[in-house]
């Protein structure tokens, strides 16, 4: 409701902007009516002394007529921003205008112990929940699931609009709900099985892992090429630093973190983003691994753009002219009422 009374301008672009050249005549407009209005004569005839007269009146009226010849000014703006045809995606409230020229997205995410090592703060597994929130939570009309895995994959989350769903299944993963291991194959094609063939135009996977694929029932290569076969395009992050990092080991005294040397398989990685015509990254701290998916969202956003798809965000005046209609009713009606003049 409130959106349909935003007039928040800089919260707005504009299909045609050239019209908002016409404010720069506002204030010359606001000035002349202002000085206009205080050499009109006034048709009350009185008889009596000017000190008499002086006291006869309100001293709030001046200010009144200020406040009505502004209103007009205002009046003029909010049409001018109308005909600029305003228009913000964020204040369409409208999600289900058109799934056709939206994205599915299903990111598979490694949650193996090794996720726990302590490169990252607090680890990488948390670091990894907490940048695919703000993803999640950046996006607008695309569908987007959730596959996790280990030694093997289950889908967590299915593509959906409802991201507070989504964003409360991530908060929930912890490591060790599977089968040790690390199966990229398994996670890739799992998640591939997700993306159904009745989906968008757009399709992505982001897989993330920080580990060495182990052997499975279908390998990452086999997996790509059934992505590939399906029209999705995966990109892959590798986590984790350079060098060694402090990897959780259970012991009998319960578990202690030793250095270990960072191993990811970037080779397969590179592959599969090859094959199905996505990127790899690599992420080796918080800060990296953000600004990786603000990247995948920006390459996203121009292959979007290069599908040509027959959709246009509507225009938005109405919040203009809804302002533009209620001070120029309040204003006349003052101006009638309160000023009229006698014949």
């Amino acid at each position: 409701m409130f959106n349909n009374w935003n007039i928040a301008f800089w919260e707005y672009e504009f299909f045609a902007p050239y019209w908002l050249l016409l404010l720069l005549f506002i204030p010359f407009m606001w000035w002349y009516s202002i000085n206009s209005d205080k050499k009109t004569p006034g048709n009350f005839k009185f008889s009596r002394t000017t000190s008499d007269q002086e006291a006869l009146g309100d001293n709030n009226t001046k200010y009144l007529r200020w406040i009505v010849v502004s209103s007009y000014s205002f009046v003029a703006c909010m049409l001018i921003f109308a005909l600029a045809r305003p228009f913000n995606q964020r204040l369409d409230d409208d999600l289900d205008y058109d799934l056709h020229s939206g994205i599915d997205i299903v990111m598979a995410l490694d949650i193996s112990s090794s996720m726990l090592a302590r490169d990252f703060s607090p680890n990488r597994l948390e670091v990894a929940k907490k940048v695919a929130k703000q993803f999640v939570e950046g996006r607008k009309g695309d569908r987007i699931g959730l596959v996790v895995y280990e030694g093997e994959a289950f889908t967590a989350c299915p593509a959906t609009l409802d991201y507070s769903l989504l964003t409360s299944q991530i908060d929930q993963l912890q490591s060790g709900m599977l089968k040790p291991g690390t199966a990229i194959g398994v996670g890739l094609g799992t998640a591939v099985t997700r993306l159904r063939s009745d989906s968008l135009q757009s399709k992505v996977i982001i897989l993330l892992t920080d580990g060495v694929s182990v052997h499975s029932e279908i390998t990452p290569e086999t997996a790509a090429q059934l992505a590939k076969a399906k029209g999705i395009k995966v990109y892959t992050i590798g986590v984790g630093s350079e060098g060694t990092a402090p990897y959780p080991e259970m012991t009998p005294f319960g578990v202690r973190y030793v250095d270990m040397p960072v191993e990811i398989d970037e080779v397969t990685l590179r592959n599969i983003a090859q094959i199905t015509g996505g990127k790899y990254f690599r992420a080796t701290d918080e800060a990296s691994l953000r600004s990786i998916y603000k990247e995948i969202d920006l390459l996203e956003k121009r292959a979007f753009e290069a599908l040509n798809v027959n959709h246009e965000l509507p225009a938005m005046p109405l919040p203009f002219l809804s302002w533009a209609l209620v001070i120029g009713i309040v204003a006349w009606s003052i101006q009638l009422l309160y000023f009229r003049t006698n014949g």
